[in-house]
């Protein structure tokens, strides 16, 4: 098997040249639409927008940091224009219920006029009610009508005066009221002595007739309370014409401007008649401005009941809203009603009624963060009943978890006709999909953006202007084709691809930020590359001190890792520590051990419960291996224990599967593994190394180690073969390698990569399916076949002499096992 050749510096960097972009300047590339290069995701989500039918919300599925918020806000600025007007939403007062305002829609822009006009139509109509009840011709009308009532009931009591006079009985007029005495002479009263000195029978004649007069006067008393009641009929009678003729030319000044709008031609109808019906209660209101804020917080009658609470506004225009809610609670999507405290109590009314992102969004869109709405208690359970009911209903969060008891208005709901937009990551939506079972049916389409693009030279002239764009939108200076060609590189190394281009555009814009700072320290017209460089540099500095703490333990020797020499059982793993935009990665020792056992092999980073799934999977994979490679012939007897050396943490992924089967090979083999080396890798059961994540921040991890301590040329890196496309390493690292003072090895097999960590050849089985002498696989092969014959003795019954003689003169195998197929891999 020929043994892996270095990688040249070629393979480890793809560079972006400058000469080839065609442009000396960003200031010459057009603008290009982030949008652009999410055609997947453009196309769906202008599905999801043209859909009218219930249920056709979007949500958006991206990395953060890809500019998904910029992709929809230009997306829906262009839609904005397209579809219905939206309406304009008020509440009004309730005149027959005052805890149940009512609901009143008006075309876009109008809501506006009504408003002010209602308020001015209030701040008119104290001075005209006052004028109207102050006025001459409305004293004389009520004085003329209680100067009638007083006549009428003066006439009343005269009449039954006269009439008792006749019969010898006097009505007389007390402080404790009427009475009835008898007369002598028929003009002075009787006194008691008189009365009683008159004969039985006048007496008796005189007291029937006082009787008879006394229930005329009694049923006359009790018509007085009808005819005062008539009488205050007519006075409000005259009250109401008063205020009709006072405030009516107020309601038909204002009649015209909604003469097409038959719903607020109902309401100023029932202003009219409120008015008309409160009188003097309403009267009472206007004598103080003070006074009437207080009698309309307590719910009494008030002139200010006649507002209008102008919801949503929207322009004239008929531009569609577009709502960013960064706040999602439950009140701060469907709306709140406000409290004011009066007398320790706390009161509201209609105007109170504040709108939400729903009500703000309605006829147009509500984007969202996804994450942030399932973070709000009851948000999105409050989110989910509006669109499923296509209204939207004020709630409140303390009455719905039972914290208040009082009597709560209860608004008019708001018809909905709106598209929410959620913005989240994959790992949202696909665990809304799998657990809410509504989802599905209220989000029905999803735009997928892309992570990444493939890195062609199409590709790369349009993410040439996306630059320049970006560069623009931040009022940046212009960049030099080779600032540009940096900036691509970057995206790359973003990526973690050397073929693609990440489409994460926030870091791209801090970078030519920063960048624009040092080319204006610089006082350059221009940013170049050198600029980029210069930020990228002080990017690692600020974020290198976690970094610098691991290499500075493993350089004083805390930290046990080896650079030089050679150790059987131990190699150099290498761990990656993600620390948002500036992960890095470290060795870490890895070793193995063998004896004589069972077959198994034992995970004491799983035995302590410090490894994850991932990580057991990949160790019993190499068990796997290990029995299909070398248990065929004989069972497996031994026993093998892996550790992360000086681990105190989780451990988790199979990165460091080849690294674990390399050193427990070395352990079984007996052979020592270069230490100058590091791996990484995972293995499946066939003993083929498969990719891994993070490689280029693993292979710069490990040279910064060898740098510290001084590059031999002896130092490298052994990577997945698969992984060489991954490559985008610091410069430093790929002039290392030019200079043979660093290496790279890319592996395909469990078997390339002993050969190169020992020194020593695989050994690979001939026709005759007998491996060669001296290799790698063949001194596990005696190792193992040494275990499974000790094994068998210990399992025996000692021997006779005789047996025992003969056991001790059996010659020793001819020749280790190898696997059927001849092949030294399964």
């Amino acid at each position: 098997m020929p043994v892996p050749s270095p990688l040249p510096p070629e393979k480890l960097f793809t560079r972006c040249d400058a000469a080839a972009i065609g442009f000396a300047s960003s200031a010459e590339l057009p603008d290009l639409d982030a949008a652009l290069i999410h055609p997947r995701a453009l196309e769906a989500a202008h599905l999801g927008l043209d859909m009218r039918q219930q249920g056709y919300n979007l949500f958006v599925l991206g990395d953060a940091g890809s500019g998904r918020h910029a992709i929809i806000d230009r997306l829906l600025a262009g839609e904005r224009r397209n579809g219905a007007a939206p309406a304009d939403w008020c509440y009004i007062n309730n005149f027959a219920n005052h805890s149940r305002p009512r609901l009143l829609r008006l075309p876009c822009g109008r809501g506006a006029r009504l408003r002010d006009d209602m308020q001015r139509f209030v701040g008119e109509l104290a001075p005209a009610i006052a004028a109207a009840f102050e006025s001459a011709e409305y004293r004389g009308r009520i004085e003329s009508l209680q100067e009638e009532e007083k006549l009428r009931e003066e006439k009343a009591l005269r009449q039954l005066g006269h009439a008792s006079g006749e019969q010898g009985i006097a009505l007389l007029r007390t402080p404790q009221g009427f009475v009835f005495a008898p007369l002598k002479n028929g003009e002075e009263t009787m006194s008691s002595e008189e009365f009683s000195q008159l004969p039985e029978e006048r007496q008796e004649e005189l007291g029937k007739k006082m009787e008879g007069f006394h229930e005329q006067l009694h049923r006359l008393m009790n018509e007085f309370p009808q005819w005062r009641r008539e009488s205050q009929g007519r006075i409000k009678e005259a009250s109401r014409e008063a205020l009709k003729l006072a405030v009516g030319h107020l309601i038909e000044e204002l009649r015209p401007a909604y003469a097409d709008l038959p719903a607020v031609g109902e309401f100023l109808d029932a202003v009219l008649q409120d008015i008309v019906e409160s009188g003097e209660s309403l009267r009472e209101t206007t004598k103080s401005d003070d006074e009437t804020e207080t009698t309309f917080f307590s719910g009494t009658i008030a002139i200010q009941r006649y507002l209008v609470n102008l919801l949503v506004e929207n322009p004239a225009s008929g531009e569609r809203p577009i709502v960013h809610e960064d706040h999602p609670t439950l009140q701060n999507l469907v709306g709140r009603i406000e409290h004011l405290v009066h007398m320790g109590t706390l009161v509201s009314n209609f105007t109170l009624i504040k709108a939400g992102a729903l009500q703000r969004a309605n006829g147009g869109f509500l984007v969202l963060d996804a994450l942030k709405v399932l973070s709000q208690p009851y948000a999105w359970e409050g989110l989910k009943r509006a669109l499923q009911s296509g209204e939207v209903r004020i709630e409140s969060l303390s009455e719905m978890i039972g914290l208040t008891s009082t009597t709560q208005m209860e608004p008019e709901p708001v018809p909905l006709d709106i598209k929410v937009v959620l913005i989240g990551e994959r790992i949202v939506y696909y665990l809304l999909s799998e657990y809410d079972p509504d989802f599905p049916a209220l989000f029905k389409i999803t735009a997928d953006m892309e992570s990444d693009i493939p890195r062609t030279p199409e590709n790369t002239a349009q993410y040439a202007r996306l630059i320049a764009t970006l560069a623009r939108q931040a009022e940046l200076r212009p960049l030099t084709a080779a600032a540009v060609a940096r900036l691509v590189e970057h995206a790359a190394r973003l990526a973690s691809d050397a073929e693609k281009l990440s489409t994460q555009t926030q870091p791209l814009d801090n970078l030519m930020r920063e960048a624009d700072h040092f080319a204006a320290r610089d006082a350059a017209a221009t940013i170049d590359a050198a600029h980029v460089e210069t930020a990228l540099a002080a990017h690692r500095r600020r974020h290198e001190g976690m970094r610098r703490r691991y290499q500075e333990e493993i350089l004083r020797g805390q930290w046990l890792v080896d650079t030089a020499g050679a150790h059987v059982g131990q190699i150099n793993g290498l761990a990656v520590v993600p620390l948002g935009d500036a992960s890095f990665a470290h060795p870490v020792r890895i070793t193995a051990t063998v004896r004589m056992g069972d077959g198994e092999v034992i995970d004491i980073e799983r035995e302590v419960e410090l490894g994850g799934p991932i990580h057991s999977k990949g160790v019993l994979i190499l068990s796997s291996f290990l029995a299909a490679r070398f248990g065929w012939a004989v069972p497996l007897s031994l026993k093998a224990s892996l550790v992360f050396e000086q681990s105190y943490g989780g451990v988790e992924g199979d990165s460091a599967s080849l690294a674990e089967l390399a050193a427990l090979l070395s352990a079984l083999s007996g052979i020592p593994i270069r230490q100058s080396l590091a791996v990484t890798g995972s293995v499946n059961q066939f003993g083929v190394v498969q990719p891994v994540g993070g490689i280029n921040e693993k292979i710069e991890g490990f040279f910064d180690i060898c740098a510290a301590r001084g590059l031999t040329g002896d130092q490298g890196v052994l990577i997945p073969a698969p992984n060489v496309c991954h490559l985008m390493l610091r410069q430093e690292v790929v002039d290392a390698v030019r200079q043979e003072r660093f290496r790279i090895w890319a592996v395909a097999s469990i078997d390339e990569a002993m050969e190169l960590l020992t020194g020593v050849p695989a050994g690979l089985p001939d026709e005759k399916g007998e491996i060669p002498a001296g290799t790698v696989n063949f001194q596990i092969a005696l190792q193992l076949a040494e275990f499974a014959q000790m094994r068998q003795d210990y399992a025996s019954p000692p021997p006779k002499p005789r047996e025992k003689k003969k056991a001790e003169a059996a010659p020793p195998p001819a020749k280790p096992p190898a696997p059927p197929d001849g092949s030294g891999k399964s």
